[in-house]
């Protein structure tokens, strides 16, 4: 009987996403929220992989809020730093490899061209460089991982940009975007699917360690990816506001953001066998889906 999955912060936009694709593949997967298993805890993390005895462990739980980050600096290292050095210390010493998330903040923005793994990294803000410290707790804990560098992150479930604007041009006869950060747009469904291609991989005992970057297909900026929400939405709901340009300085808020967050994602795609679909597409994809429900866009 095959091991299961073990994913970490199930219930979140990108763990529900992955138990879900799996399920619909047939493959076993087992999911904990932070009530079940908080990864700041070392012994319930412990307990838990025990339990669950998993041939691969995903570590989808995160401390996301980047702004709150700023003044909540010690919320945000136990997270994303600590919390990841623990789990891929418990997964080592069980003998189980790790995926790790992490993010395009772990760059300043200030290169001309999209990133590659290579790269220095310079983080700017509270998030990114407690991202940018879990992930040297992960290839220091654990030999066998791979850390996936993704950004712009959006579904289903959960709240994310899409979400947001979603719900802003129901509301609103107006929208304002930042239109000077540019980045890729990358959908929960691709990220599941990468996971798969990881974990087959590591089943046919050809795995790939190490950093990899992962994100849709092209890139935009933000108000670029609102201008493509609203149009989508707007098929079903007849809908139309206007989007207009703003400047970063026009939005100011507490965490600084990189400029550019476009990464390059084609060591994955030649490693792994995955190339995520277009932005554009995806954006349609998950516009369709969450309209056509009837419980309200959280």
């Amino acid at each position: 009987m095959t091991k299961p999955i073990l994913v970490f912060g199930s219930a979140g936009q990108l763990g529900r996403e992955i138990l879900k694709l799996a399920g619909d593949r047939g493959l076993q997967a087992a999911g904990l929220t932070r009530r079940e298993a908080d990864i700041t805890d070392a012994a319930a993390i412990a307990r838990a992989v025990a339990a669950v005895a998993p041939h691969l462990i995903v570590n989808a739980a995160a401390y996301t809020a980047v702004d709150k980050a700023e003044s909540e600096p010690a919320a945000a290292e136990a997270v994303n730093s600590e919390g990841a050095g623990t789990i891929a210390r418990v997964a080592a010493a069980a003998g189980v490899p790790v995926i790790h998330f992490s993010t395009d903040y772990v760059f300043d923005g200030t290169k001309t061209g999209p990133y590659v793994e290579t790269d220095p990294i310079a983080p700017l803000g509270v998030y990114g460089k407690t991202k940018a410290r879990g992930e040297a707790k992960v290839r220091a804990a654990a030999a066998r991982h791979v850390i996936l560098r993704t950004a712009w992150v959006f579904g289903q479930f959960g709240n994310n940009f899409l979400k947001t604007i979603l719900r802003l041009a129901r509301e609103r006869d107006r929208l304002r975007v930042v239109a000077d950060q540019h980045g890729c747009p990358t959908s929960t469904m691709d990220i599941a699917e990468a996971v798969l291609a990881i974990d087959r991989l590591i089943l046919a005992g050809q795995p790939a360690w190490g950093t990899y970057h992962f994100a849709g297909t092209g890139a935009t900026s933000w108000h670029g990816f609102a201008e493509m929400i609203v149009a989508a939405q707007a098929k079903t709901t007849g809908r139309a506001p206007p989007v207009e340009p703003i400047t970063t300085a026009g939005y100011p808020v507490p965490a600084r953001r990189p400029a550019n967050s476009e990464l390059e994602s084609s060591r994955f795609a030649a490693t792994f066998g995955y190339r995520a679909q277009t932005w554009q597409a995806r954006t349609a994809e998950t516009v369709a889906c969450l309209l056509a429900r009837t419980e309200p866009l959280s």
